[in-house]
């Protein structure tokens, strides 16, 4: 062990993440024995080197050693390639995806401990991304759809209004069930073809507290208003950028859902929470570039948990554990928080379903919006929407 570090040494070598710790210039000092295997280097080979051995040229990891070493917090990377580049240059190395969570070394300036998680745990946090290719494929489903059988069966539903007219007594009812299944099948394509709509997201400033205390309230009026309600927000937080519709949309989805599996449990609770966490990273598809995603809102539930079976692929369309439901709430869900650039996880055993929300923070105000007084429009639709919820 070196000299400079003191540790617990068994405690540390028995972890089965692979961590190092660099200190200047990203010379590695120390490794635990998951590091060894983890490099498939020895520990006496990996002090000779630097981070940068292990890393492609720019890579954010670097980048993410120097930001911890400025703002002496932890701080994160999320799906980064690491293999050795110039430790073995002749050999066949394995480039593993991870995800980096990297600190500070308390009480040794200038030292910092990097822990290397494979992505066969942090894949959740892309389960959202990777329903999207099911989610285009609903798209041009949906369009296919609505132009190639709605017509039909608005033809269909005439024709059966006309027969009730003219069909014997007992055959009314066969008529009148043609009508209330056509009915039926539109109403599921107008929920399907919601998936097409691809126009730009138009957004305001919002507060997601007063999104979320709204969104409670409709719930606390109707179909939760047995359940208890924890909040735990951090006032702090600033405004984000979106949509208030589809926000609202989002959160009372998520919380009508769990409303739903505490439909039998003994001391129902709803827990919502917000926080900044300003490590997160995510990459963008197409682009090198990295964007933040600070804001984190979590739903949380006390139900029986959602069967392993379902879990992976829980925001794709179709998949519902419910025996009427459409399998589509969460599949929209997943679209929404797509386009306001963030992503949605989904962690559940019994006794505790939780989905976690991240954002990012805008940059600056949409053009559309400049001119604009987004309080007063907020207050107005929150107003009618309420209204009508109530209402029903």
């Amino acid at each position: 062990m070196s000299k400079n570090i003191s540790i617990d040494s068994a405690i540390f070598q028995s972890l089965s993440q692979p961590i190092i710790i660099c200190e200047k210039n990203n010379k590695i000092i120390h490794a635990n024995y998951a590091a060894e295997s983890f490099f498939g280097v020895s520990y006496q080979a990996l002090i000779k080197t630097t981070l940068d051995d292990y890393l492609s040229f720019g890579s954010p990891i670097l980048s993410l050693v120097e930001g911890v070493l400025n703002r002496k917090a932890p701080m994160s990377e999320y799906k980064m390639k690491v293999a050795p580049t110039r430790v073995a240059p002749t050999r066949n190395a394995e480039v593993k995806t991870v995800d980096v969570f990297a600190t500070p070394v308390s009480g040794f300036e200038g030292q910092v401990a990097l822990l290397f998680q494979e992505r066969t745990m942090a894949d959740k946090m892309d389960r959202q991304l990777v329903s999207q290719s099911a989610v285009r494929s609903v798209v041009g489903l949906s369009a296919m759809l609505t132009h190639e059988i709605k017509n039909p069966l608005s033809g269909i539903r005439g024709a059966a209004q006309l027969l009730e007219k003219s069909v014997p007594t007992q055959d009314i009812v066969l008529a009148k069930l043609i009508c209330d299944e056509t009915d039926r099948i539109v109403n599921l394509l107008n929920k399907v073809d919601v998936f097409g709509d691809e126009r730009p997201l138009e957004g305001e400033e919002i507060n997601i507290h007063i999104v979320l205390d709204r969104v409670k309230l409709l719930a606390k009026s109707g179909f939760a208003k047995d359940i208890d309600f924890i909040e735990n927000y951090d006032p702090s937080l600033p405004l984000i950028y979106g949509n208030l519709d589809h926000l609202v949309q989002v959160f009372l989805n998520l919380i009508k859902n769990a409303a739903q599996a505490l439909k039998d449990i003994t001391n129902p609770q709803i827990s919502l929470s917000t926080a900044y966490k300003p490590g997160i990273h995510m990459s963008v598809a197409g682009s090198n570039k990295r964007i933040s995603l600070p804001f984190e809102i979590i739903i949380q539930d006390n139900g029986a948990g959602v069967p392993a079976h379902i879990l992976p692929n829980m925001f794709d369309p179709f998949v519902t554990t419910k025996p009427n439901g459409s399998g589509l709430g969460l599949a929209m869900v997943a679209k929404i928080i797509g386009e306001h650039g963030g992503v949605i996880d989904v962690e559940s055993h019994v006794g505790s379903t939780k989905f976690k929300i991240l954002l990012p923070l805008a940059d600056k105000k949409p053009k559309s919006l400049e001119n604009k007084e987004s309080k007063s429009l907020e207050n107005k639709k929150f107003k009618s929407f309420e209204n009508k919820e109530i209402a029903k």
